[in-house]
Formats: structure tokens, sequence, C-alpha cells
């Protein structure tokens, strides 16, 4: 598989993109934990098929510690028991929020248990890094991104 556009070839790609990271920042800043925002990157990812995201997020969340298996079972995280119920929580809300056109919308019931486990900061950053996800795999997946090569700690800021 080729890609069909080298985004960052543009004058566009390069800055949008910047935009999109400059967005991030706010999200990984926050109190939102670092598991959980790596959690909600690799299933938005899975939903989108983005093969680009998944490639750079399972690596990063290795090297940041995450367990093969818990990396392993993201897709089926109804099923397993690895998983708090604040990450359920998060996951959820990843989905619905992903699946916009297929599920109408979060349910107040999937907010309301989120709201259970994340004061209103670490929801609002849940609520952005879902939409920078969707953004970025978009992004992506229509100019056909592949994965595969991505070197984990590659996008780090040199201290």
């Amino acid at each position: 598989m080729h890609a069909r556009l080298n985004p960052f070839g543009t004058d566009v790609g390069p800055k949008f993109a910047k935009y999109i990271v400059s967005a991030s920042k706010a999200v990984s800043d926050s109190t939102l934990p670092a598991v959980t925002q790596q959690l909600v990157r690799i299933r938005a990812s899975q939903i989108n098929g983005c093969t680009g995201c998944l490639d750079m997020h399972t690596k990063e969340a290795a090297r940041a510690g995450e367990t093969p298996v818990r990396l392993n079972l993201v897709a089926a995280w109804r099923d397993t028991a690895v998983f708090t119920e604040a990450e359920r929580a998060a996951l959820e809300i990843t989905e619905q929020g992903t699946r916009l056109a297929d599920s109408g919308g979060v349910t107040d019931e999937a907010w309301a248990n989120a709201a259970k486990h994340y004061d209103d900061e670490q929801l609002m950053a849940l609520v952005c890094l879902i939409a920078v996800m969707n953004a970025f795999n978009r992004l992506n997946v229509i100019t056909r991104q592949v994965g595969g090569d991505h070197q984990p700690g590659h996008f780090e800021q040199p201290a």
C-alpha cells in the first residue's frame, strides 16, 4: 500500500499538523491520566482504521510501560478484566464520540458513568483528545498513510 499524498510535502499539511499537535498539548498537559490518554488514542485509531496512528500509539504506550496484554485487548475492552472502571468509561465515551453518525452521539448514561471517574477538567481533556484523534485519523486515512515505520520517541522534544 502506498500513500496517496505526503501531507508534509505540501504547504498546508505541516501548518495543519502544527495546530493539531498544539491542541493535543493541552490534553497531554492535563490531569487526564497518561495511560487513559494512550488507550483513547489507540481505540479511536482502531475504530477509524488508522494504521499510522495505531503504529505510533501502541509503540509509544509500550515504551511508557503499557503491558502487551492490555495493548492486545483494547479492541475487546468490554470482555476483559484488565481495564479499570475509569478506563472502561473513557473507552465507552471514545467509541460513542468516534462513531457519532452510527450512535447519535454520546449517551447520557455513558457521560454520567465517565463523570463518576473524572472531574470536569479531565472530562474536557477526554473530549478534546477524542476530537484531536479523530482529526489525525481522518487526515491519515484519507491520504492513506501507512503504519509500521514509527520509531518510539521520534516526536519527543529535546530537553
